[in-house]
Formats: structure tokens, sequence, C-alpha cells
């Protein structure tokens, strides 16, 4: 498929702004439908992006032909529908980030694109941000791997967003599915994506939503509800790889922590590399050990940059010139990552993988 791509949102949510306005910006892209359960939402969009077509049901959208690929942007619990409903109607998919709720409805997905024949790319938008594209490249000359440790903590000393992110029936979980998601991809992609042996997790939910503290501004959802809170404050995980490598994570909604914190480091047999909070080399010439700085735009992840990058990527993938960064497959083993840990925290044991 050449030429231009019609593109159907569906979820008009919070995310959903970086697909519209990055969709907006590729010349290839032609936004032609909005859906949301939330009339007045879609139609806000739909006015502001010059949206011909307006839903409240995903099913009457997927049936318009003259739609090539869909967003996927509403909350964890329908991605699997959606994406299936998605592929069977002959759709490309780009679903946000986590594919699913479970590993069996990854599954799921995985097998409605096999018998579709079209893509699904998993909104993992740091694979397709610059530090990623430049870390690859020395990844690649073989500067600085192979990996045999990462570490990543996503910290917020308060920030449960409430609402749906914190209602574990819609959302799967907290933190950890949340944003761990980006920072257990990132370095697991970056080492080469090996297969998981083993976990060792914990999840803890100590201190709630934190509505009482005052004086500190956050994020809160469309839906923020401080009484509605069943997911947990903070995760950590060992998480073991066949190949011998081992990544450590951390993170959290809320914390008695001095402050926000994100890292992401990853350590090679010849180098090691810092991605947050800014981007970092770390290689060793002439018996001496160099920490080099990229001259570049963007040391750390820039959000409108990254979003603009998967969004332009899947574009060319629609197109028949790219195939993704992301496809279902690791969108399945993510999952199997995510709920290992969840898992494990549960039966307060480590957990082995087949």
């Amino acid at each position: 498929m050449s030429g231009k791509i019609r593109i159907g949102v569906i979820g008009a949510g919070s995310i959903s702004e970086m697909h519209f306005s990055s969709y907006s910006k590729n010349p290839d892209a032609v936004l032609t439908a909005v859906c949301d359960l939330k009339e007045e939402r879609a139609k806000a969009k739909a006015e502001k992006y010059s949206i011909p077509n307006v839903y409240t049901d995903y099913r009457e959208l997927l049936a318009n032909p003259d739609i090539d690929a869909v967003s996927i942007c509403t909350w964890n619990n329908s991605h699997a529908e959606i994406s299936i409903a998605a592929l069977k109607a002959g759709k490309n998919v780009l679903c946000e980030k986590p594919l699913c709720k479970t590993v069996e409805e990854a599954l799921a997905v995985e097998q409605a694109v096999k018998e579709s024949g079209k893509t699904l790319q998993v909104g993992f938008v740091r694979r397709y941000a610059s530090n990623t594209r430049i870390v690859n490249s020395f990844m690649e000359a073989g500067e600085i791997g192979p990996i045999y440790y990462a570490k990543a903590s996503c910290i917020r000393k308060l920030g449960n967003p409430g609402g749906w992110f914190s209602d574990v029936e819609r959302s799967g979980g907290g933190p950890l599915i949340d944003v761990g998601v980006h920072v257990i991809d990132l370095c697991w992609y970056l080492m080469g994506r090996p297969k998981v042996k083993s976990i060792s997790g914990n999840t803890y939910n100590r201190l709630g939503n934190r509505a009482n503290v005052k004086n500190l501004r956050f994020y809160k959802a469309a839906d923020y509800n401080a009484e509605l809170n069943t997911v947990e404050d903070m995760a950590n995980a060992l998480i073991r790889f066949e190949n011998g490598a081992s990544l450590l994570v951390d993170v959290s909604f809320t914390l008695h922590a001095k402050e926000d914190e994100l890292t992401v480091k990853l350590f090679g047999e010849k180098g090691g590399v810092e991605l947050e909070p800014k981007l970092t080399l770390i290689t060793e010439k002439h018996d001496t050990i160099l920490n080099s700085t990229p001259q570049i735009d963007n040391l750390s992840f820039d959000f409108v940059s990254g979003f603009q990058d998967e969004m332009n990527y899947f574009i060319e993938v629609c197109q028949g010139v790219k195939t993704t960064l992301s496809p279902v497959e690791d969108g399945v083993e993510m999952m199997k990552i995510l709920c290992g840990v969840y898992e494990s925290a549960r039966l307060g044991k480590e957990i082995y993988f087949d």
C-alpha cells in the first residue's frame, strides 16, 4: 500500500493527542475517523483536526472501508478486543502499550495478526526515539555489547493519576504496567531481546492515592477518583535471561522519595550506556575510561519528537516501506515479563519460564 494512509483513532483520551498531533504533521497520513465512548470528546478532536467521521462504537469505525489503519488509545482492558477486531477488518494497527492485560490475550492478538496478514505495531515509543537509534548504531558496530546487566528506575514521589489508571480491572496494574513497561522494554530491546529465564518480583500497596498531600501538582486522569485505587504503589523486580544477562527495575506511582527519578543504564563487555537522565556513552580507549556525551538535539527522551518518529514509522510500515520495530511477538514477550512480575509478587517467590 503506497501513497496516503487513512487513519482512524479509537479512544480520544489524553494519550490520543500525541497520535492526532503526530499524524496531522505527516504528509502521508490522513486523519479520517475518530471514535470515543464520549461523543463530545470525539467531536472536539474531529473539530480540532478536521476529521470527517465521528463514532461512539469502534465496530462502526472498523466497518468503514475508507480507513486503512487505526491507532488504539483506549483503556488497557479493551486493547486485545479492539486489536483483534481491527485486524479481522483488514486494518493495520498501532496499539498503545501495554498490548493488553494478560498473556492469554496477547497470544490471541498474535494469532489474529498471523491470520489477517496485517501488521500490529505495539506502542513501545522509546524504541523509535533518536537516542535509542544512536545507541543501536553503537551496539551494531560492536562498541558496547554484549550487554550482561541493565538497571532502570522510574520513580514518582507523588503521581498516581487515579481514574482508570488506578483501577486494576481496566488498567491491569499500576506503575509497573503503565510506566515500567517503557523502561523494561527499552532495556530488553537494547539487550537484544533475550528469552526470559526467571523473575523475582515484589509489589507494594502501602501509601494509596495520597490525595491528602498539598502543594504538589501531578497529572490526574479525566475520571480521577481518589477513592478508587486497586493497583500497586510501587514494584521492583530482578529479571534473569537465558543468556545469563539480568535486569533490575523499580517503578512507583507514589513513594516517600526525595525526588522523582528516571534512570536507564546498560552495562556491556566493551562499554556502557546511560540513556536517562541524559545519554552518555562509557568506553575505554588507550587504557583510559571515557565518558562521552553526544552532540544531539535531545540527550533524554523527548516526548513529542518520540511520538512523531513512532507515527512516521508506522505510516511507512503501512505503506510497505518498513517493517515495524515493535511487532506483536515482542508485545507477547513483554506481557510475559509484566505478568511474571505480578505473579512472582503474588506467590512471594521467584518464578521460572520453560
